[in-house]
Order: C-alpha cells, then structure tokens, then sequence
C-alpha cells in the first residue's frame, strides 16, 4: 500500500504521492490503457430492496451545492495521478443522478471540462430514473453536454414495478423512454428478469415493449439477492432455474431477431451502439472514480492501483475538501492482475486479443495458462493465438469459468 496523507497544500502533496506511483514497481506496461471518469452520485428518492449499490435515501433537500463542491475538490486532488491523460468516457451513476437540478448538472459538467483534458467526441452517459422525469429538465442535461441516457426502467408491469419498490409505474416508464428519445439519440434502457412470481410471457412482454422504442442499447440483468440488502434478509419468491433458463433463451431469441448483438454477459446493442465505457472495464481500462464510495482502477508504468472513496455522504464531504477523499488504496499484486484481467475480459461474449492481457497488465499469457488449459478441457473456454472467448457454455457458467482464474493463494498487498 501506498498511503497517502495530505499534509500542508494539497496539490503539492499529492504531486509527491503520484511521483510514488512513478517508481519502479513489479510490472512493466509499454502503453497506459485507456481513461475513463466516473462520477458517483449517492441519493435517491428510495432505496430499492434488490440494491447493494452505494445509495442513500433522500431526506429532505439535498445537499448538491455541498455535493459538487466536494466532487470538485477531489478531482483536483486527483489530477496528479493522471496527468497528460485523455478522458474518454465519463459515466454519472447512482443512487439517482436525475435527482440533481439542470443547474447543478451544469456546474459539474463545467467542472469536469475545465479540470480534464475531455476528448471532443467522449460519451458522456447519465443515469435516469423514470419516476424523476421532466422534459425541460432533460433538454437542460443534453445542453450541458450529456449525449448518452441509462434509464433504469427494470419493467413495464406495474405489478413487478410494485415489488422491486420502483417510484414509478408503467406508464411513467414508457413517458420516461418518450422523453429520451426526443431529446438524445444514444440512450440504455435497464431491465430486470426472473423477478418475483415473474412468468415467461411477462418476461416477453416486457422486452417486447422496451424493443418497441428501438433503443440503441439494453442491459437485461437478472434479478439476483444480494447480501445485505432487503432481498437478502426477505427473499421473495422468484423463477426456478429452468424457468429463468427460459427467459435467457427468449431473450437471446428475441433480440437477435431484432438485429442486437449481444457483445457482454447482459448487454446487447444495436451496430456501433455498445457502450463504450462499460466497454472500457471489460478490457481493463482504466477509470478514475469520484463521489461517495466511488472505485478507481489507475495503471502506472509500473504497477496498478485500486482505491475506494468514503462511502457516507457526508464524511465523503468532509474528508474531500480536506483533501483527502480516498479511504483505501492497494497496489495490485502480481498474482492479482490475470485474475482481475479475466474477471473482466471474460464477460465479452466474442473474446479478446491475447495480446490485450499483455498490453493492459504487463504479464505474458503464461500468467494465466494453467485456467486457460482447465477451461478449455471443460469445454468452458475456446482459444487459438489470436482469440481467447468463453463458450456459450462458458457464458452460461460464468462465475465457474472465471474462478478457474484465481491465484493459488490470496494476493497480499504491494
């Protein structure tokens, strides 16, 4: 671990902390990876039962001047890390994000543009909520530079809508999409399956109505308790494992016949329409990540490091403005890295470039032969020298494929 400690100006500190990173370390990258911005915004009108995410339920009015001046101080704080980068994509998740006003929306986009050396073509998504809607205030986030919506639909049944305690019902949903396609031609819809008490023809309804709209990109997830929240200590009562099997084949079914590739485990898009910084993860690129409890993943010629902001919002605050906004940091360890590269990598339906694990992690595909050798026995895994991708066995076991990756031995910390 490198720790670091702001003490005196915090630029200057921080300076001397990046000039760490520049040491000679445990791995050797001839490229840095790409660079991508995430923005996290921690409130939302009401926690959902399914959600491990880091949000917090609004009570009250929000603190979004507070809010954005701590994002501000952060990412100058951080700027020494990344210097000379270009950002690629940014990315504005939740909680709610459409919960902030038009005009903090502004500011943060103004932020972001003077601090970060943006690319002139970056995508710059937005997640949305259907139940914080308005048309004008929409038409104000496309002016202040968004041009990619997320709009966390999940379903269209108003009677699934009620038990994953969504704020909006069908019709606001379908409204919500209305809006979206008048005022941006690049948008996601999120959906949600093997709900509870869930059958398979509402499962097709629900995508036929979201494909209906044509969007440019789905991300259909299925529904899964996650520890430490609502579902978790109160499990409802979902589609057995044949049932969701099924929903997954009509899925596959439906979407190709309306002309989407399904590039990643839940993702399929329209020609060109993937998303490009999601995409960035799965090739272990990097991302600078800001706000309450937000992760970064930032590459060195030397090493790779993980840190993770204070999750509370107002300790988040607080502990920015001083300064000091990251409450872990570890250097990933060489053991560490193939792992994590296939943890992601894997995800692509259509595989990678071999050379990609070279380029983003510095080791040689020999780091990983031993579970490449194990998954392809399995019939998990094809590979020749210039493609490594999961079957559609692979993809249907997943978790198994990838856990073939884990070093023999927990990583320590560098």
């Amino acid at each position: 671990m490198i720790p670091i400690r702001p003490a005196g100006d915090v630029r200057q500190q921080a300076a001397r902390a990046a000039n760490a990173y520049l040491a000679p370390g445990i791995i050797n990258l001839s490229a840095l990876p790409p660079l991508s911005l995430y923005v996290h915004f921690p409130w939302c009108v009401r926690k959902c039962p399914y959600c491990d995410f880091n949000s917090h339920q609004a009570g009250g009015e929000l603190p979004e001047q507070a809010y954005l001046d701590a994002l501000r101080a952060d990412l100058e704080t951080a700027l020494p890390l990344i210097w000379g980068r270009k950002v690629l994509t940014v990315f504005i998740g939740g909680g709610t994000p459409s919960l902030m006003s038009a005009a903090g929306l502004d500011r943060l986009m103004s932020d972001i543009r003077a601090l970060l050396p943006l690319d002139g073509a970056a995508e710059i998504t937005m997640e949305a909520n259907p139940g914080t809607f308005e048309a004008e205030k929409f038409r104000s986030y496309r002016e202040s530079g968004i041009n990619r919506l997320s709009i966390g639909i999940q379903s269209f049944n108003p009677r699934h809508l009620q038990a994953l305690g969504r704020i909006h019902d069908g019709s606001e949903a379908q409204r919500a999409v209305e809006i979206a396609q008048a005022n941006f031609d690049n948008f996601n819809l999120d959906l949600m399956y093997a709900l509870p008490q869930q059958t398979l023809a509402e499962a097709r309804e629900d995508l036929a109505t979201a494909l209906s709209f044509a969007p440019p990109h789905l991300s259909l997830y299925h529904l899964t308790m996650e520890p430490n929240t609502e579902f978790a200590k109160y499990p409802p009562s979902l589609p057995d494992d044949d049932a969701s099997a099924e929903m997954q084949d009509m899925i596959a079914a439906a979407t190709a016949a309306a002309g989407y590739r399904h590039y990643e485990v839940s993702a399929y898009a329209q020609p060109g329409r993937q998303a490009r910084h999601n995409l960035n993860y799965w090739q272990f690129g990097d991302y600078l990540g800001i706000g309450a409890g937000a992760h970064s993943k930032l590459s060195f010629p030397h090493r790779v490091i993980r840190q993770a902001r204070f999750k509370m919002p107002a300790t988040y605050m607080e502990k920015a403005m001083a300064g000091n906004a990251v409450h872990e940091e570890t250097e990933v360890s060489r053991e560490a890295l193939g792992f994590e590269f296939m943890l992601n990598a894997l995800r692509l339906t259509e595989g990678f470039d071999p050379r990609l694990l070279i380029e983003r992690t510095g080791l040689t595909i020999n780091a990983v032969e031993a579970g490449l050798n194990e998954a392809e026995a399995k019939g998990l895994l094809y590979r020749d020298h210039k493609l490594i991708r999961p079957t559609e066995l692979g993809q249907r076991f997943l978790n198994d494929l990838q856990e073939m990756f884990l070093p023999d031995e927990e990583p320590g910390q560098a």
